[in-house]
């Protein structure tokens, strides 16, 4: 069972999936890049600039992957054994890919991208980065066993 109040699950979960980003998508998204997966020209760690704050893109993106993370160790954190693990993947790559396919381009108004391959790219990564966070999660003491 979870411990703690909503305000700490909350907070380990942004951080869990804050950390998760760095360095369980940003690892895959780097891998896929060397195997010739994602075109050259794309980089891990992007230190680019975002719209409209200028804050660089990789800590936008974890940003964003805390934010998932919060929400969903509130969700997902009471699960224990291999539901667990399965839950954090399968909403990681599926959920959050679906997302980041018709939601985010809406709110953007930008076209919707071309479906597949990417969308497999993208569960791989968000699969990554789900995986990552229900470590970090299980790392800190979140959740049962």
């Amino acid at each position: 069972m979870q411990t703690g109040s909503p305000s700490r699950l909350l907070a380990l979960g942004f951080i869990a999936g804050f950390a998760a980003t760095l360095i369980f998508h940003q690892s895959v998204w780097y891998l896929l890049i060397q195997a010739g997966i994602i075109p050259a020209g794309q980089t891990a760690w992007p230190l680019d600039p975002t719209a409209p704050l200028g804050v660089p893109n990789i800590i936008s993106k974890a940003f964003w992957g805390g934010l998932w993370g919060a929400a969903l160790n509130l969700a997902l954190g009471h699960l224990g054994g291999p539901a667990y693990w399965l839950a954090w993947i399968a909403v990681g790559a599926f959920a959050l890919t679906l997302v980041a396919f018709f939601a985010v381009p809406h709110l953007k108004a930008q076209p919707i991208p071309v479906f597949w391959p990417p969308f497999a790219i993208g569960c791989l990564l968000n699969g990554a980065w789900g995986f990552g966070t229900a470590l970090f999660l299980r790392a800190m003491g979140v959740g049962r066993e």
